[in-house]
């Protein structure tokens, strides 16, 4: 559980509750025809500008968001050295093994490629490859959510005319005027909200995590490289360090030390 996106969740919507209740009943901001305009209208336009099996698979997306995997990229530096060191005392042939117990996919694919004794471009043209066609599925669902955020507000501007030419068809009946205004105003609200409170939120956090994840397989391809070449391990160690942020490299350094 992403705890960052919860807090986020939950001040955001919270402090807009805390805003509508202060002044009134939470009852005056519901309203049916206006979410159907917008909630209704937004995901029709999006069926219609994505094929199918995307618009579906947005609940995978949206999983992303609330839920992430650890990046793990300062325990990887240990790894890699162990591997490296291995590998100069053993033989390429040693890792054989270690490759076959890796959880990571792309991890134990690089590994198996060095063992199977792939040409150093060969092998990181293929990574390479890979890390693209990742950012590739993650920004189709980053995309979505984009567009969301571009048709939730335009669908409220629909809805708020609907509202006002329904009100100015109606002035002679005065009863008539404020459920008709309460459409022309509330789509826009709730157009607002769509966009800037959720879906934005999810497109930023989406791409975020592509680029951890792009960062973090990054850093395997150069260690994987490391291994192909046969660099010394304090090299290999060097090399990881620089993906690294400062403070994680300080303490890692200060751990090796200990």
């Amino acid at each position: 559980m992403d705890l960052a996106t919860i807090i986020g969740v939950v001040v955001a919507f919270g402090m807009i509750l805390m805003g509508i209740m202060s002044g009134g009943p939470l009852s005056l901001f519901i309203n049916t025809p206006s979410l159907l305009i917008v909630v209704g209208g937004t995901f029709g336009v999006i069926f219609m500008n994505y094929p199918l099996k995307d618009v579906l698979g947005l609940g995978g997306v949206v999983k992303n968001v609330f839920f992430s995997k650890t990046s793990d990229a300062q325990g990887l530096i240990p790894r890699f050295v162990d591997f490296a060191t291995r590998a100069r005392r053993e033989g390429i042939l040693a890792l054989e093994s270690a490759a076959s117990e890796l959880q990571d996919a792309f991890f134990k694919q690089g590994l198996e490629l060095v063992i199977d004794g792939l040409e150093p471009q060969a092998i990181r043209e293929i990574l390479e490859t890979e890390i693209e066609h990742i950012e590739q599925r993650h920004k189709k669902g980053a995309d979505i959510f984009n567009s969301l955020a571009t048709f939730a507000p335009a669908m409220g501007m629909a809805g708020t005319l609907i509202g006002l030419v329904q009100m100015l068809q109606s002035m002679s009946d005065p009863s008539t005027i404020g459920p008709a205004m309460a459409v022309a105003l509330l789509t826009t609200f709730y157009g607002s909200i769509l966009a800037n409170m959720i879906a934005l939120p999810m497109s930023g956090k989406l791409m975020m995590r592509s680029k951890e994840e792009a960062l973090e397989k990054g850093m395997i391809i150069e260690g994987i490289m490391s291994i192909s070449a046969g660099d010394n391990p304090r090299i290999v160690e060097r090399k990881l360090h620089s993906y690294l942020s400062p403070s994680l490299r300080d303490s890692g350094e200060a751990k090796g030390g200990e």
